[in-house]
Formats: C-alpha cells, structure tokens, sequence
C-alpha cells in the first residue's frame, strides 16, 4: 500500500458562472494564458497536449487532459521526461452565482517544504491571472 501525499487544496473565487469558466478552462490551447509552467501549444494527439516548456525549464512539457464533462472537473496528468505522470486534480464549482476553482497540489516524494510552498505559490499566482483573465472578458 502506498503512503498517501500531503495534499493542499488551493483556490480562487471567481466572479463569473462556473459555466462559463469551464468552457474557457477547458480548452487546453488556453492554459499557457494563465498557467505559466506551460508555454505556446505544439500540438496534440487527442487529449495529449505537448507545449514548449516555460522559461528556464528544458524540452517540451505533455499533459494529458480529461476528457470534457458536465461537473466541472479539469483533472490533467503532466508526464515527466522519466515517464512518470504528476496528476493534477482541478475543479470549477459553482458557488453563489460565481464560482471556485479548486487546485489540489500533491507533494511529490523527496521534495521539500520549501519547494512544496514554492509550488502552492504559484499555484496561487497562476489561478489568480485565471481570475483576471475571465473577470475582466465582456
């Protein structure tokens, strides 16, 4: 059996029907607008996206996506140059008449504390340009 990761649920409230967050989150030719660890799309073979890898990272980065459901749930699995995969769990939820955007982050064996809070920072940084990016659509 293995031993469960230190998991913390990061998220944003964001002023705007879950909808309508959903729809834009979904599509991962976006994600490189708000979340910064991926760079320009270089193509996909259905749900695998392959992106340039941001600034100072090396090679290009794969995600492989859920497929697009009616619960909100943007879950995505990052495979790493090893061939092991980071599974990213991602929620829009409604909320009153907005919604949150849950990102679960997973500590990942041998990383320590002050990477795993560098990472949760991030994570805060990148939802909130999300929050921008739809906020401020017409």
């Amino acid at each position: 059996m293995t031993e469960p990761a230190q998991a913390q649920i990061i998220s944003v409230h964001i002023a705007r029907d879950w909808r309508e967050v959903y729809a834009f989150t979904l599509e991962p030719a976006a994600f490189p607008e708000w979340a910064s660890g991926l760079g320009r799309p270089l193509g996909h073979d259905g749900a695998t996206w392959r992106f340039e890898g941001s600034e100072g990272s090396e090679g290009t980065t794969t995600v492989r996506f859920s497929a697009p459901n009616e619960y909100g749930v943007l879950d995505h699995y990052v495979l790493l140059p090893d061939g092991s995969e980071i599974y990213i769990p991602l929620r829009v939820i409604a909320n009153g008449s907005g919604c949150d955007v849950q990102f679960t982050l997973f500590r990942v064996p041998g990383m320590t504390d002050g990477k795993f809070a560098a990472d949760a920072q991030w994570v805060e940084r990148d939802l909130g340009k999300l929050k921008a990016l739809v906020e401020g659509r017409d």
